[in-house]
């Protein structure tokens, strides 16, 4: 999985991307025919957090930015890849990863039934 993170606050000189850039990105994943699946999310300030207690309980919810960061997820794609190398060459080349942005690469945990 690779977990697109956007600066909080972008870097004023450090190159970014533009809506092209997230299309033509999309384009060749899916062309390369690693996609899996993958979404954008809706701004910050449409998150709300939910806590519990140990009990299971909701306790608190918090609508709007919940917590300080320097980073904000801003989306993921879901690969199919034969090897974290490869999956760090298609992080290397998302959109995501500049301006000041990264892109997290996790492999999906996977458990027996």
């Amino acid at each position: 999985m690779l977990l697109i993170n956007a600066p909080a606050e972008p870097a004023e000189d450090a190159p970014g991307c533009d809506f092209e850039d997230w299309q033509a990105y999309d384009k060749t994943v899916k062309e390369a025919g690693i996609f899996v699946t993958g979404h954008s999310l809706a701004d910050l300030v449409t998150a709300t957090t939910v806590r519990v207690d140990r009990d299971g309980q909701r306790t608190i919810t918090t609508d709007g930015p919940f917590a300080e960061t320097r980073e904000v997820l801003g989306g993921y794609y879901v690969i199919d890849v034969p090897d974290l190398d490869s999956a760090l060459d298609w992080a290397a080349r998302c959109p995501g990863s500049r301006g000041g942005g990264s892109v997290v690469v996790r492999p999906i945990a996977a458990f027996e039934d």
